[in-house]
């Protein structure tokens, strides 16, 4: 049924009731992407995104008027959230509000999914645990500084796998869907958010002596032209990671990428393009791959 303006399109999903509106309005203007494309996007993507996202508290970004617009971040359940959307109240650990605790969304079902979507909340973003339970992700954010870029990312991502190999610790790659890439390590969620914060930061300082010119774990942004930044700090109590599969508020439709450690190979030397990947390729990567991050889900080693 096509829909234009304001109009609102009531849905069923999996026995639960929702209202769509807007789904002509243009989210990404330099792609011609409408929000009614972001919600198909999500809702095909959906297998392979729902595992990543559930038991977690979730923040999104919102851009209600498209990526060219004014956005906010959100983590509290926003007014007139439907009755059967799961909300977990949670502290909030380095609230700039006051707040204690928060009511967050907790994204379990497809039908959840479709309605944060609906709010245009382009970007989700997760926690590196579940709720209730100390971390069960390790995540590094690799984020280069100019001219640096993902090709040199891809090269201190080799250089960390192999570091973390040493300590029985298997790293799986993304790409972020913007500069950078993440790499993401299941762990055994027997260790808390400062313990892995820290093991993090000294294998990241590490690499930046081993590479000075090439890596920094320093946060000062005058240190990072042409360097690679190893984010540690993305395993903070109070930090979240854009979610696997996520789209990202770019000119147009990235999304947050899994690669294979040959693709990452291969961009470190040249042999393919650096880049980063669009919604419809991402949909055709899973077909071909399905989700190369699937191992995540598992727990994994205590770390040393």
């Amino acid at each position: 049924m096509p829909v234009s303006g304001k109009q609102r399109f009531p849905v069923q999903i999996e026995g639960r009731d929702l209202e769509l509106s807007n789904l002509d309005k243009i989210m990404y203007p330099d792609a011609g992407f409408t929000k009614g494309e972001v919600i198909d996007y999500y809702t095909r993507i959906a297998p392979v995104l729902l595992p990543h996202l559930r038991d977690r508290a979730l923040t999104r970004i919102r851009y209600p008027n498209g990526v060219d617009g004014a956005h906010f971040f959100e983590k509290n359940a926003p007014g007139g959230t439907p009755d059967w959307v799961r909300l977990e109240t949670l502290p909030v650990p380095g609230s700039t509000k006051s707040r204690e605790t928060i009511d967050f969304v907790v994204v379990d079902e497809l039908a959840t999914l479709v309605w944060v979507a609906n709010l245009a909340s382009l970007e989700l973003h997760t926690p590196q645990w579940r709720i209730g339970a100390d971390p069960d992700l390790m995540v590094v954010d690799l984020d280069p500084g100019a001219p640096a870029g993902l090709k040199e990312c891809c090269g201190v991502a080799v250089l960390m796998r192999d570091r973390l190999a040493t300590d029985g610790i298997a790293a799986y790659p993304k790409t972020s869907g913007k500069k950078g890439m993440q790499l993401c390590c299941p762990i055994a969620g027997e260790q808390d958010a400062e313990y892995v914060s820290g093991y993090a930061r000294k294998v990241a300082e590490e690499l930046a002596a081993m590479v000075p010119k090439s890596i920094t774990a320093k946060m000062a942004k005058n240190l990072r032209p042409g360097k690679i930044f190893i984010d540690w700090s993305q395993n903070n109590a109070a930090k979240t990671t854009v979610a696997p599969y996520s789209l990202r508020a770019q000119s147009s439709p990235t999304a947050s990428t899994p690669l294979t450690w040959p693709e990452v190979e291969a961009i470190a030397t040249g042999e393919e393009p650096a880049r980063q990947y669009g919604a419809g390729e991402v949909l055709d990567r899973v077909s071909e791959h399905g989700d190369l991050l699937e191992d995540l889900l598992s727990p994994g080693p205590r770390l040393p």
